[in-house]
């Protein structure tokens, strides 16, 4: 335990004498991305991190529902891109009539209102915003 509890504080969680802990939303964050990779179980990291797994499964329902933003996967080198995505009815307005901008920008619209970013805008950064307006997940 004293093992597991020096492993914890070394990346900023809160261990206290009850033996209660704080988990940093980084720290979350992280952990919910080790489940996310290919051949990793919720239990095994679980058990890595002296948690439980439905602890951990509470946690990637926050990254689902975009109340914990994920770190990029550094795994590879290659840059993380977001294919476009446009939602609207099927009598609504074609996307062109949002105005131009490049293949690579970002742009959210609610309604009447449109957002646009530009494409390196960081992923924590878009998940506020989209937050901000309370679209639902």
């Amino acid at each position: 335990m004293c093992a597991t509890n020096a492993f914890l504080r070394s990346l900023g969680v809160e261990v206290y004498a009850s033996g209660q802990r704080r988990w940093p939303d980084e720290v979350k964050a992280q952990v919910v991305a080790e489940t996310l990779r290919p051949s990793a179980t919720v239990n095994a990291v679980a058990a890595r991190y002296g948690i439980r797994p439905n602890q951990l499964s509470a946690w990637r329902r926050m990254a689902k529902d975009g109340d914990l933003v994920l770190p990029a996967d550094e795994r590879d080198g290659d840059e993380v891109v977001f294919a476009p995505l446009v939602v609207c009815d099927a009598e609504g307005s074609a996307p062109e009539a949002y105005g131009s901008a490049t293949g690579r920008d970002v742009r959210i619209a609610v309604g009447e209102v449109v957002i646009q970013l530009e494409a390196d805008t960081p992923a924590a950064r878009i998940a506020e915003i989209v937050r901000a307006l309370g679209v639902p997940a």
